[in-house]
């Protein structure tokens, strides 16, 4: 489980670490920076998949993505006595990412690339990459060190050895070292992070792929999208918790029975409803519905995996269905570590009630997000490694 995740300079996360639990909850108001800490843990989740560059290109690039404000914020500035301004920078531009876990704890640091005549001469370098052991970083807590194209891993005896002095600057070492005898926790940090999960907004328009029979395998895991929401209710019956997917149904559709009609390798989901002569498909059912429906395969997955993020989930359902949602997270949480995202006064306050709930309420003050009532006292340790 991650305990710990840490961001610098991104957007308006100038300096942000957060501590995580079973089940962390995501709020505050508009603009307060929710969005820029679920898109700092996909870039997180990039680098482990080669694309952290090309996702910050998708944003508008290193200098767009960076902290806008002054490097440094002084208290007589906070409190209105001295106009915000910027002054000579002491430190090189960097964006940093990184979490740390009780096993092993990563990092990675991108900057500006040095001058060249190159057409991706804007492109970001990743500087710096770190695993260590343990939560807290120290030198001899170092596993793995990455310092521009240089890779260095330290052995048993606790000795040096570069395992490869050309890793391109675009590309994580994560992707590139796959040595299981000298480099194993770089292998186990990639494989972990691969099997995070994201789940935004689920299309349920009249063209989404959900709303049409679906072909289909076995299906452990549903995509992000719900392209096999069909196939993979059905594997949650066949080898899933089967008790919990007919609780749930009922929960939210009390008298309701979900179907799963499949043949010729396709799957169409309906749903039976108190009063109806026969079930409504995929096709018929509304928009909250169907959602609802969604994040059951999403959350009842049969292949738990290390931590799954939930962005903003109540939306378009039914204020009535948001305890049972709340049910069927903290039902989930018990066998992810899960990170919810929500507007939902509703939402928030049933999960809030759990004492497994961990609530991060973001606030901004001068443009910079915070976590409201954390005190410098309050924070996880966390260190940078410096370049």
């Amino acid at each position: 489980m991650i305990n710990t995740l840490a961001i610098a300079n991104y957007r308006s996360l100038r300096d942000v670490v957060a501590p995580l639990g079973e089940l962390n909850l995501v709020s505050g108001e508009n603009g307060s920076g929710k969005s820029s800490l679920y898109r700092a843990l996909r870039l997180l989740a990039d680098a482990a998949q080669g694309g952290v560059v090309a996702s910050l290109a998708r944003e508008g690039g290193l200098s767009s993505t960076l902290w806008a404000g002054p490097e440094k914020i002084s208290r007589a500035m906070r409190r209105g006595e001295q106009p915000v301004q910027g002054g000579p920078r002491r430190e090189p531009v960097n964006l940093r990412l990184g979490f740390a876990s009780d096993d092993f704890s990563y990092c990675i640091d991108l900057g500006l690339p040095l001058p060249s005549q190159s057409a991706f001469a804007f492109d970001p370098e990743i500087k710096r990459e770190c695993i260590w052991a343990g939560m807290k970083f120290r030198p001899a807590a170092l596993l793995v060190d990455r310092r521009g194209a240089v890779v260095s891993v330290r052995d048993s005896e606790g000795e040096w050895t570069v395992v490869s002095s050309h890793v391109p600057t675009f590309d994580s070492m994560l992707t590139r070292i796959a040595d299981p005898q000298r480099a194993p926790e770089v292998l186990t940090v990639r494989e972990t992070i691969r099997a995070w999960r994201f789940y935004d907004h689920f299309r349920v328009d009249a063209d989404s792929p959900v709303r049409a029979a679906q072909l289909g395998t076995r299906t452990p895991v549903m995509a992000n999208d719900g392209r096999d929401f069909g196939p993979a209710l059905q594997t949650i019956r066949e080898i899933g918790d089967v008790d919990a997917l007919e609780r749930t149904v009922q929960d939210a559709f009390p008298g309701s029975t979900l179907n799963i009609v499949h043949g010729d390798g396709r799957f169409t989901v309906a749903l039976a409803q108190p009063g109806m002569l026969r079930p409504l498909t995929t096709a018929e059912l509304s928009d909250g519905t169907l959602r609802f429906l969604l994040w059951t395969a999403a959350l009842l997955t049969p292949r738990p995996p290390p931590l799954m993020v939930l962005n903003e989930p109540e939306t378009s359902l039914h204020p009535d269905l948001l305890p049972a949602l709340a049910r069927l997270i903290l039902e989930a949480s018990k066998h992810s570590q899960l990170w919810v995202v929500s507007h939902s006064s509703r939402l928030i306050s049933a999960l809030e009630a759990s004492e497994r709930c961990n609530a991060l309420r973001l606030v901004k003050n001068l443009g910079e997000t915070s976590i409201d009532g954390q005190g410098i006292m309050d924070a996880p340790q966390w260190q940078w490694p410096a370049r």
